[in-house]
């Protein structure tokens, strides 16, 4: 039996935020695969300790090591974690995860390389970061985000009323204040129009969302109900007929796959990997990264044609069905042989 440490933030059981790393390390373990995780450490010291001490603890049982890599703080856990993972032998897998990363790659050259360089493979959910990584000479190999497809329940709303849902983190590479000038805008048209906003507070943008919508009087058209497991924001989901993704930088947000599949017809920026995500006009929308207005616009366009909207939201289920684990788990067996 093939035996796998998962590094990555498994925060499941404290924050009730479902990840990637939940969702891909339950999937394998059903494929008779042993998962070790870490870290659940919330504290960021404790949890890059803890990520280390799980390297060294079973560094002669497992035969891989996934690495979830992102471009911010995080980039360093990866970082570290790899270079402990080269000490003791052991083969490794970066999962490619941050929006920012064709920039970091950019920025901290001599650490990306180390890690990049030295892994067993690479792994991107999205055509966007393989083709970033392979200009620089990292080779990568392209593996979905999975979804377990069954699992969606397919919508059709026969009418588009001005209901917004974002479910995403409030922090401020997502520009979630986007959304609440988004839903100003719409309300001189359209008073009746609302916004329900998913998700935890990371870097202190809650904060600022909350003074914006006092600021715009905006109070009784604003639900934030803070993070919800996956089943109650999805059945949370059904009262609203558009997802907003206000987003500057981006990859392949699970969060947006999941809402294709939902049957929410999707408006989102152009930022990072979406446009290698959604094929503008025909499985969602796409404006300009921080364009309120154009945004608007493109909310309006869908209210006043319910065809257009079906349309689209029917071609986005059909596309991320392509996600299922049965598409999706040969390409994972490929590299975990």
């Amino acid at each position: 039996m093939i035996k796998i440490l998962y590094i990555g933030n498994d925060l499941l059981k404290n924050t009730k935020y479902t990840t990637t790393m939940d969702t891909l390390s339950n999937l394998l373990e059903q494929e008779k695969y042993t998962i070790y995780k870490s870290s659940s450490k919330t504290n960021k010291f404790l949890r890059l300790l803890d990520m280390c001490r799980a390297i060294v603890k079973h560094r002669d049982t497992v035969q891989y090591v996934l690495i979830d890599t992102y471009s911010t703080v995080n980039f360093y856990y990866a970082y570290i974690t790899a270079q402990l993972c080269r000490l003791f032998r052991l083969k490794y897998v970066p999962i490619l995860h941050g929006g920012n990363l064709p920039e970091r790659i950019n920025r901290s050259k001599t650490l990306s390389r180390d890690l990049f360089c030295n892994a067993y493979k690479n792994v991107s959910p999205s055509n966007y970061l393989k083709v970033a990584f392979e200009k620089k000479g990292y080779q990568t190999e392209l593996i979905p985000n999975v979804l377990e497809i069954e699992n969606y329940s397919f919508k059709q709303r026969d009418t588009i009323a001005p209901k917004l849902l974002y479910v995403r983190s409030f922090a401020d590479i997502y520009n979630p204040t986007m959304a609440v000038k988004v839903l100003y805008e719409l309300k001189k048209s359209h008073s009746e129009a609302k916004l329900c906003m998913v998700g935890p507070d990371k870097d202190g943008t809650l904060l600022k969302v909350k003074e914006m919508i006092t600021d715009l009087k905006l109070e009784d058209s604003v639900t934030i109900t803070g993070v919800l497991s996956r089943e109650k924001w999805h059945k949370l989901s059904e009262n609203y007929d558009i997802f907003i993704n206000t987003t500057n930088f981006d990859n392949t947000p699970v969060s947006v796959l999941e809402a294709m599949a939902l049957g929410l017809p999707i408006v989102s920026t152009n930022a990072g990997g979406i446009p290698y995500l959604i094929d503008n006009e025909k499985d969602g929308v796409l404006v300009t990264k921080d364009a309120a207005s154009e945004m608007t616009e493109a909310i309006l366009s869908l209210m006043s044609s319910n065809k257009k909207a079906q349309e689209i939201s029917k071609n986005a289920r059909t596309k991320v069905e392509q996600y299922g684990w049965d598409s999706v788990k040969h390409k994972w067996f490929d590299i975990l042989e």
